[in-house]
Formats: structure tokens, sequence, C-alpha cells
């Protein structure tokens, strides 16, 4: 087999439909089957990507049911496979079926070409993201930020800070949109430090309301207050020897701002009522969505316990600007989602997979994750559609084929050599760096003059 190119297997009991679909799908390793049996030898041995499979297949070519048995021990045998069902006219019954069975996509007889090769080409591509995910999976537990999927760069790079970051002990302020992971990087630099034996204490400041947050933060004597019978510690004491996460620091009081200036300065505190000193030794990281700097000139945040939270600071991009990332954590939020509520083999449809990349994300992660999870808990499908996760259907769908793609970039960089050259063809095969009758051939493959 060739390793360059992707595995297709037709499945195919006319002859010369299999001839003709060799032929039009000469970018992948094309692999023929006629019947069940063949398919079945041909499935074990190649692990093809995609296959596209006729229902009507022998001994009973005229009904669709050795094609669905087919359908369905394909999909035991190789969940990750994806399953383009073909029918013959008037049988949308039939294309149905196959898909609340698990199949990809589907296409009537007789099929364009070159329109079933994008769905074949989209669906090489899911299956290459699918299996990235899977062994992004697999080989998840040695990496620093555990739980942590990504692809884009930048991300990446993020990850590559935490590590050098998490040995020392310098305060790190975490910056970005709420439901971008701030809390996961806090606990991967408090699993990458020594203190990963103490305990990781979070606490977010613009949850609890003022009056208790005091409380919260350095703990109370008993008698301080109404209400309070007993010691209490507060967050900062109970995570000594470990690392205190103040989550939404920015929402954080000013009286309260300068206690806590005082504890970082000091690295002693006094609970509510009391008047011993307490020492604690933790390491402080903390995040919020706002502008500090603005924070800042509108006096509702200390400078001076800025520049003491702010040692290091590093912002986290928002889910939209991250690319691929969105596809990536949907698939695995429906493999978890799906394993914890007996649905395993959930999967997104295309049209999900182009919804997802179109919205925006406001809620970033977590606004994706609860879209998945609700989901895979009402879709009544196998397939999850685009309205299954609440999403309007994206109006332009990327275009992932090459050739297509190539093409466009093509016929673009011809228009604006032509417009530019006002149509000499000289000056414009110069500019491109083509053959004057490389360029006729452009133009004449473009239907421009």
């Amino acid at each position: 087999m060739d390793a360059e190119r992707p595995v297709l297997l037709v499945i195919e009991d006319d002859p010369g439909l299999r001839k003709q679909m060799r032929w039009s799908f000469d970018a992948y390793e094309v692999v023929l089957a006629d019947d069940r049996d063949s398919a079945i030898a041909a499935l074990r041995r190649v692990e093809p990507a995609v296959v596209t499979l006729d229902l009507g297949l022998p001994p009973h070519p005229d009904t669709p049911e050795e094609g669905f048995r087919l359908l369905g021990e394909i999909l035991t045998l190789a969940p990750a496979t994806k399953v383009i069902a073909l029918t013959g006219q008037d049988e949308r019954a039939n294309a149905v079926r196959a898909i609340a069975m698990g199949a990809y996509d589907f296409f009537e007889k007789p099929f364009d070409a070159e329109t079933l090769g994008l769905t074949i080409s989209r669906a090489v591509r899911l299956a290459a993201l699918e299996d990235e995910h899977r062994r992004l999976i697999e080989t998840r537990g040695g990496e620093s930020v555990a739980g942590l999927l990504t692809r884009d760069p930048g991300m990446t790079k993020l990850c590559r800070q935490i590590e050098k970051l998490a040995p020392t002990q310098a305060s790190v302020a975490l910056i970005g949109e709420s439901g971008t992971g701030k809390e996961l990087l806090a606990r991967a630099l408090h699993e990458g430090s020594a203190r990963r034996g103490g305990r990781f204490v979070a606490i977010n400041c613009a949850a609890i309301p003022d009056a208790l947050l005091e409380s919260e933060l350095f703990g109370h004597e008993r008698g301080a207050f109404t209400g309070a019978v007993k010691s209490t510690p507060g967050k900062v004491e109970l995570a000594d020897g470990g690392t205190l996460f103040l989550d939404e620091i920015g929402d954080l009081p000013m009286p309260l701002q300068a206690k806590l200036l005082r504890f970082l300065q000091e690295r002693v505190i006094e609970r509510i009522g009391g008047r011993t000193e307490i020492p604690v030794d933790v390491r402080v990281v903390c995040a919020t969505h706002r502008n500090l700097r603005e924070r800042i000139a509108e006096g509702t945040f200390r400078e001076d316990l800025f520049y003491r939270l702010t040692e290091i600071v590093l912002t986290i991009p928002p889910l939209r600007e991250r690319g691929g990332d969105a596809a990536l954590l949907a698939h695995a939020f429906v493999q978890r989602f799906g394993k914890a509520n007996g649905r395993e083999r959930m999967v997104l449809r295309e049209d999900a997979l182009d919804a997802i990349a179109a919205h925006r994300w406001p809620g970033n992660v977590r606004e994706l994750e609860n879209a998945i999870k609700r989901a895979v808990i009402m879709a009544q499908e196998r397939a999850i559609t685009a309205d299954d996760l609440g999403l309007a259907p994206a109006e332009d769908a990327p275009l992932l084929n090459l050739r297509h793609l190539r093409d466009e970039v093509e016929r673009r960089a011809v228009l604006n050599a032509m417009a530019r050259c006002d149509g000499n063809i000289v000056r414009a095969s110069e500019l491109l760096g083509v053959s004057r009758p490389t360029l006729y051939d452009l133009l004449r493959r473009f239907g421009l003059r």
C-alpha cells in the first residue's frame, strides 16, 4: 500500500462503476470489493479511513438489506471509519436509515464524481483529525498540562511557558476570557511544582459576597461575629505548603486588596477577631477576565497589589482564535459525554462541525462543553447535527479540498494580474511567473477573457 495516500475502500458490485471510481479517485489508494465477504477481508487488511458502500449487494442486489448488514458490521469492527452510503434513486428512506445507523453521508446514483470526491476529502480529513485526537489522548498522561487538548501554536507556546514556570516560586497572573481554562492552567502550575504534595485551593473572588469573602480568605476566630461558633481557618491558611488560586482577582473589593497585599509582603495572616499572626507558606496564582490596568486607572484596583501579583503574566487566547481547537475539543467532549451517558458511538455530522467552526463561542471552552453535553443527551440519532447543538447552520462551510483551494487561489491571482496589467497577456504572464501558453490555459480553464 502507498503510505503517502489515504486508503479508500470502494464496495460496489458493478464492474464498470468500480473501474470508474478507481479512475476518478486516483488521489487515494483505492481498494475494491464487490460483496460482503471481500469487503470485510479488505476492511481488516487495509483499515481504510473512508468506505463508499453500495447498499445493493449480492446475493440480493435489488434490496438494501445486505448493504445494511454490512454497514452494521463495518461500524462494529472499525467505528472510526467514515462510511458513505450509495443508494439508488428515490431511496431516500434507505439513506436516512443509513445515517441513523452511523453512516457519515449518502449519495444517490448516478452521482457526480467531483461532488462525491469533495465529500470523501472532507471525510478523510475528519478521520485524520479524530485519529490525531485519539493519539493525543493516549500520550496525554506524559504531558505537563494534563487535560488540555490543543493544536493551536499559541496555546502550545503557552503550555511550554507553564512548564518553565511551574518549578519556580514566581507569582503568575492568568489573563483570559471566562471559560478559556484558567483554572486548568493554574492546576498545571501546581502539579508541575515542588508543591504538588500540598493542597491546591481555589476561591472565586466574584462568587462570594463581600461580607463573607474576608472570612473565606483569612478565616475567623470563635465569637468574631454572630454565628462564629468555632474557629475556622481560611483558604489562605488551608493552602499552606501548596498553591492558592485566586480566580477573578479583578473583582476583589478594595478593603480586602489592602489585606491581601500585606499578606503577600509579610507572608503572615490574622484571622478575623484574632490577634495572633499565623505564618503561611503558599504560592499565589491569580486569574481574571478583566483588564487590570484599566481597573487601576478607574481607581478600583491597587497598583501596588497589581505588581505583587503579576510577576509573570500569561494571556490565554479565546477559543475563536485557536484554529482547529473547537473541532478537536468537540470530538473529545462527544467521546467523554457519550461514555458517561451510555451513548459511546455518537459522532458529529459535517453540518455540526461547520457550525462549530463558524460560531464565535463567547463562553469559550465552557460554552462548547455544555453544548456538546446537551446534544449527546438530547440528540435523537447517533449523528449530532447543528440543530442538536443549538447552532445555526454555517452560511459558508470551510473549503477543505486542496484542489479546489488551489484553483480558487490561481483564479484570483490571474484576475488580479490581468487587472493590474490592463489585459496585457505578456505583462501579466511575467507578473505571474508563467509562460504565455500557460496563462492562456488558465484563462480558458477559469472561463476568463
